[in-house]
């Protein structure tokens, strides 16, 4: 059985509780705060914090675990990362104050604290820009250092932007761009056994990710508009046609296409005279 360590608390924790009851592995527990639960019958799930995933992992407490790509890549630790599930989407950035004349790196005055949480990252990131400066590593709430003198710029996640412009901070450049990632340790990815397991896992996972920004679309329309559909709907491998029982003229036309777009397709296919128009949400979808 495998051991997937798993965030324990909040909204990483729900998108990745959502993402395995949706791929079929239950997340069984005793209660809201079990440090361990089932995952079907296969796995089983250890709920610890996010950024210590990554140790987790790497020393083999854990064979897998799902946390961000800037919390692996602060850790340092040689992971395998065998899936992007395409949610927490955040990038690490440095912001300074908005009435400061720093609009770009080169701004940056050479020795000039930088207040993070992320300091592996943010080193590295101003040693590649030839950029001497101090680190000064906090836990939290790196907005309001710079405002208080205890750093000159910081680097900090964010999603939209908006916390730092509460807090009067102005964005110059972006060190890392994130997602929530599955992760393997390399001794579970090179045993024959474990492989196999993370494989079927792997291919649970994503099959709720690709669905996730896809429609099932079903439409009748007029036989000799058919090489005209075949544009609008592409599908997979084309779009599925069906006769319909004394259906006449009309077939029926069945294909999978992007959510983002789908009102796009509804009016492209309306002006070919379509009816019966039907969209639906996509459980599973596999390659």
């Amino acid at each position: 059985m495998l051991r997937i360590a798993l965030p324990n608390k909040g909204r990483l924790s729900a998108d990745t509780r959502e993402l395995f009851n949706q791929a079929g592995l239950e997340v069984r527990g005793r209660g809201e705060r079990a440090l361990t639960a089932s995952l079907g019958d296969e796995f089983e799930a250890i709920f610890v914090r996010a950024q210590d995933i990554p140790e987790f992992v790497a020393d083999g407490a854990a064979d897998a675990g799902i946390t961000g790509f800037d919390l692996a890549c602060e850790s340092g630790r040689g992971l395998e990362s065998l899936l992007d599930v395409r949610f927490g989407k955040c990038r690490l950035v440095i912001a300074a104050r908005d009435e400061t004349d720093i609009r770009s790196i080169a701004d940056i005055r050479d020795g000039s604290r930088v207040a993070t949480a992320f300091p592996a990252l943010t080193r590295a990131f101003f040693e590649s820009q030839g950029k001497p400066v101090e680190i000064v590593p906090v836990s939290g709430a790196a907005e309001i250092a710079p405002h208080l003198g205890i750093a000159d710029v910081i680097s900090d996640i964010t999603s939209s932007g908006s916390t730092l412009k509460t807090n009067g901070l102005r964005e110059i450049a972006t060190v890392l761009e994130s997602t929530a990632r599955l992760f393997a340790s390399p001794a579970a990815a090179a045993d024959p056994q474990k492989s196999t397991a993370l494989a079927e896992l792997i291919m649970a996972l994503d099959s709720v990710v690709r669905a996730r920004d896809t429609r099932y679309l079903m439409a009748n329309v007029r036989r000799e508009s058919l090489d005209q559909v075949r544009g609008i709907l592409p599908g997979l491998n084309g779009p599925t046609v069906i006769d319909i029982l004394d259906g006449g003229v009309h077939v029926a036309v069945h294909a999978v296409v992007p959510a983002a777009s789908v009102y796009r397709t509804i009016a492209a296919l309306k002006q070919l005279g379509a009816e019966g128009i039907l969209v639906t949400r996509i459980e599973r979808l596999m390659p």
